[in-house]
């Protein structure tokens, strides 16, 4: 694995993932071309191939982050994003959660008789039990307040039941699985632009740094500009980045290298993340 490692790579992803060790990847986070929402160079996506191949290459308790959307065609949205949801899941991998990446400032549709599309999921699949979880925290609206009707229900059990906890509520609370982003307007992302659908840096930050630790090794087999890897150089992770344009390859070499001679760029679009 050492040759592939901290490298952006062009060519065919499944190609290139065969030469890969079995149980060596800790993190895949990807946002493949979707229906026929975005033309990608002419290339071709074959996704059942792709999906084997993360199961094979990716560690016991190791995580696929799976960025994706559905075109709407003749009236009705495909579901292909559900269908490849469970395709994950015939193949090994567990369904680990369903979240959202909501748009704070989506585009404008035109209008459809529908309402305005502002989010695309992100289904996290896990290989066995999940290995790493720094969770995200955000601070309590009622940090340190005595709430005698507070009650929590665990849905984790057949019998579901209700029981009064956290007296007095705690400082900080595990963040929740939809998380919101604005959309090409930070400094970072500006450098992004080269390729047709980038997603938020912060986005990338905040998977990485929930399902990895430093030193892990993050994938993302259709890298487009780079942004996965980007995330995981600044997160002192080690990253594989593989796309099949050389367009979008340089790009993203081109966005690591300045990171490389300026650690400290873009310093002030990085959150500070809650207590781990």
């Amino acid at each position: 694995m050492k040759q592939h490692i901290n490298k952006i790579i062009t060519g065919n992803c499944v190609e290139v993932m065969e030469k890969f060790e079995e149980n060596s990847i800790d993190l895949t986070l990807t946002s493949p071309p979707y229906d026929n929402l975005r033309t990608y160079k002419g290339f071709v996506f074959p996704f059942k191939q792709i999906a084997q191949q993360l199961f094979r290459i990716t560690k016991e308790g190791g995580i696929v982050v799976w960025v994706v959307n559905d075109a709407t065609i003749k009236g009705s949205e495909t579901g292909t994003s559900f269908k490849q949801a469970l395709y994950f899941k015939e193949i090994g991998f567990n369904l680990h959660d369903t979240m959202i990446f909501q748009k704070t400032n989506p585009i404008p549709q035109i209008y459809r008789k529908r309402y305005n599309g502002i989010f695309e999921y992100m289904f996290v699949f896990s290989k066995g039990k999940v290995k790493t979880h720094n969770p995200i925290k955000i601070d309590c609206l009622h940090a340190g307040l005595q709430l005698n009707g507070t009650t929590y229900k665990n849905y984790s059990k057949g019998e579901q039941k209700r029981s009064k906890m956290a007296k007095p509520v705690k400082k900080q609370k595990i963040k929740g699985n939809i998380w919101e982003y604005v959309v090409g307007k930070k400094a970072e992302d500006q450098e992004a632009k080269g390729h047709p659908a980038p997603f938020p840096c912060a986005l990338a930050r905040d998977h990485i740094t929930s399902w990895t630790n430093e030193g892990d090794i993050v994938l993302d087999p259709m890298c487009g500009s780079g942004t996965t890897c980007v995330s995981a150089f600044r997160l002192n992770r080690n990253y594989i980045g593989i796309d099949m344009s050389e367009e979008y390859c340089e790009l993203a070499q081109k966005r690591i290298k300045k990171y490389e001679m300026q650690p400290t760029l873009f310093q002030e679009d990085t959150p500070t993340y809650g207590d781990k």
